[in-house]
């Protein structure tokens, strides 16, 4: 069942991530600049936009998206709503699909903690400043695989102000998720590992002048075709707040420019964990520039079993890594 699985999403997803990235790095500036141009006479602004690219650009987590809009409406638009009430609009609203996305996401920095394992060995080395402390792992752990290509389908709500340009990625999402990737991360070396990764989630990413909030929510499942990585199910919860309304070194800025990540995975067999991750982060918020500096510290909690065979360690015990993460947000 899970050799099925692999082969029925992994190529076919390979493909059209491939598409997806020629697409934006190729045609998309050639449409861009079309654009710009003054049209030869004036046209009405259409009521529905059935395709658009987002991107998001991060340290950690980059990525490009292709949005459709299945049905003839525009897409809802819960503008300033209370967070709790994205929350209800977004989990009663119909369960049939109303949008796709295809992305293609890559991990800059997990990426660069493989590269300098690989090509600056010494430099790696001298970067465990204690035992069992490597600043470079430390700060590249965290994603599991270099990059990964995704389809999603559910409903998708925007987020805009009347007063303001609307920001990529401006978005929140309640749906399903398909993900494939074809090597794994482990202790920043890459292994040959074809992935697919099923889930629900809910997701927003609400970017406004005075503050910017990531938050989601995910359950699903992990497959590898790589016989010595663990299977899991997985549970996932994020969020994240920068406020530059907040006024500086009230209780309140403290309080609401912080954030937690937390991931729990468990063998899809017996349910035994098998993964823990867990960071908080403070930020701090630069309001003249409308980007803030963030800290994120916490730790990986890795079972025994979660790699067998070849990829286990020698001692077989369980293993526990520090994660420090410094990160620009804008």
């Amino acid at each position: 069942m899970k050799d099925t699985i692999l082969e029925i999403f992994f190529a076919p997803m390979l493909r059209a991530g491939l598409a997806l990235f020629f697409i934006f790095f190729f045609l998309l500036p050639v449409y861009a600049v079309a654009e710009d141009q003054p049209p030869p006479a004036p046209a009405q602004k259409p009521k529905n936009k059935h395709v658009s690219f987002e991107y998001e650009l991060d340290p950690y987590y980059s990525n490009v998206g292709l949005l459709i809009n299945l049905t003839d409406k525009p897409i809802p638009d819960a503008g300033e709503a209370p967070e709790l009430e994205v929350y209800k609009q977004l989990l009663f609203s119909s369960f049939i699909p109303r949008a796709v996305i295809l992305e293609a996401a890559i991990f800059p920095m997990p990426d660069l903690g493989v590269a300098i394992r690989d090509k600056a060995p010494e430099f790696y080395s001298e970067s465990e400043v204690i035992n069992n402390f490597n600043l470079v792992k430390a700060i590249t752990a965290g994603f599991e695989e270099p990059y990964a290509l995704s389809l999603f389908a559910g409903n998708v709500m925007s987020f805009t102000r009347p007063d303001e340009k609307k920001k990529h990625g401006n978005f929140g999402y309640m749906g399903y998720l398909i993900s494939v990737s074809d090597y794994h991360i482990k202790s920043n070396r890459l292994i040959e590992d074809k992935s697919v990764e099923l889930e629900w989630k809910i997701k927003g990413d609400r970017k406004f002048s005075t503050h910017t909030l990531h938050w989601s929510f995910r359950i699903g499942e992990k497959l590898h075709s790589n016989r010595d990585i663990k299977d899991v199910i997985y549970i996932a919860l994020r969020r994240s707040l920068l406020d530059f309304a907040a006024p500086s070194g009230s209780l309140s800025s403290i309080l609401e420019n912080s954030g937690f990540e937390y991931i729990y995975d468990m063998d899809n067999k017996n349910f035994k964990p098998v993964r823990h991750y867990f960071t908080v982060d403070k930020k701090w918020p630069y309001s003249k520039k409308r980007m803030g500096f963030s800290l994120a510290l916490g730790f990986i909690w890795e079972g025994a079993q979660k790699y067998t065979g070849a990829l286990a360690d020698i001692d077989g015990r369980n293993n526990f890594q520090v994660v420090l993460r410094p990160n620009i947000q804008f």
